[in-house]
């Protein structure tokens, strides 16, 4: 855990070091003009649309627990799903991190057993990253094909990054649709003794229930994926809108894919990495550097909201789910200290 916390604070401060950079390269006074011309109502539409992907995302969660023959109420969900995104968000370095929490919510508050709900997390970030590759792949490919002078090695790691995610993807589908367990495989090319390990097994069993090409549960978990694609796309589309640009819908993708890029490096809320990132695709595709800087700082305003939301349900359920054992350690010791005032 303190390695955990260590690699946090070290990216966090990487983060910051680049956000100053880029406020220093690209210059405060283009950066303000951008902010200049937008208004108060156009940040609500902005935040109106995230959380109208929130719902979506809230959806599908709930159509992949259905698979698996739970019904959790939609509201309770939704605030499971933001305490989840708050960590996610927030705390990249904490591998599965949002997942965890999200089924320790599920188990304690709706009795989920923890194989179910852990399978029901992972299986929605599956589905989210599946579609957010899709529009990392088509997005950058687009962006090369407008843009003749992209340094080499930009292109080199562009194409590496995009492989590798593609070929793990493409391997888990392949492994999915056949039902051939990738654990196992794991535990033998590993020399792993799984006796006793029979958890990560049963959280795959679920996994693979729901990838299935012949139920419409799958492709309609697919769909929804693709609506919360379409929601950025169009909060994007209206935020450079709003700066007073004309954008079309290669461009929109594209810096969407962009910003999709920026979430795989594990910087905190992508602090500093989203904007280097958008300066220069903003500037390639001659929307302005300053257009680029601000537009992250108020989507990342956007997301802060929402995650700061969700933060205050996790620490509010977090509380609640632990007071159980604080009454039970309670009762314990004054029970023991009856016992122990009785043998006097």
């Amino acid at each position: 855990m303190n390695k955990k916390f260590f690699l946090f604070f070290f990216l966090l401060l990487i983060g910051i070091g680049l956000f100053s950079w880029v406020i220093k390269f690209v210059g405060w006074p283009e950066i303000k003009s951008a902010f200049l011309v937008f208004t108060f109502w156009q940040g609500i539409i902005i935040l109106i649309l995230t959380l109208t992907k929130a719902l979506t995302a809230t959806w599908k969660w709930k159509e992949i627990l259905k698979v698996g023959g739970t019904n959790v109420p939609f509201f309770g969900l939704f605030k499971s799903h933001l305490a989840g995104f708050s960590v996610m968000y927030l705390f990249p370095t904490f591998f599965l991190g949002g997942e965890i929490l999200q089924s320790y919510i599920l188990k304690k508050k709706y009795r989920i057993p923890w194989s179910k709900g852990m399978a029901s997390s992972i299986t929605d970030q599956i589905l989210d990253w599946t579609t957010n590759l899709v529009v990392i792949f088509f997005g950058i490919i687009l962006f090369i094909l407008r843009i003749t002078l992209l340094p080499k090695k930009m292109a080199i790691l562009f194409f590496v990054v995009i492989s590798f995610s593609l070929l793990v993807v493409s391997y888990f589908y392949f492994k999915a649709f056949r039902k051939e367990s990738i654990i196992n495989f794991l535990f033998r090319r590993l020399n792993y003794n799984k006796k006793g390990n029979g958890e990560p097994l049963e959280v795959e069993k679920e996994i693979f229930n729901f990838f299935d090409l012949k139920k419409f549960s799958f492709r309609k978990g697919i769909f929804l994926a693709f609506f919360e694609e379409a929601i950025f796309l169009l909060r994007v589309w209206f935020l450079v809108s709003f700066f007073g640009r004309n954008i079309d819908f290669f461009s929109t993708l594209s810096i969407l894919g962009f910003s999709y890029l920026a979430l795989m490096i594990p910087i905190p809320a992508t602090f500093g990495i989203h904007e280097g990132i958008q300066a220069f695709t903003f500037n390639a595709l001659k929307l302005g550097i300053g257009l680029g800087t601000a537009f992250t700082m108020i989507i990342r305003g956007a997301d802060l909201i929402v995650a700061f939301i969700g933060l205050f349900i996790f620490l509010k359920l977090g509380s609640e789910l632990l007071k159980p054992l604080f009454k039970n350690e309670r009762n314990f010791r004054q029970t023991k200290s009856s016992s122990y005032c009785s043998g006097l």
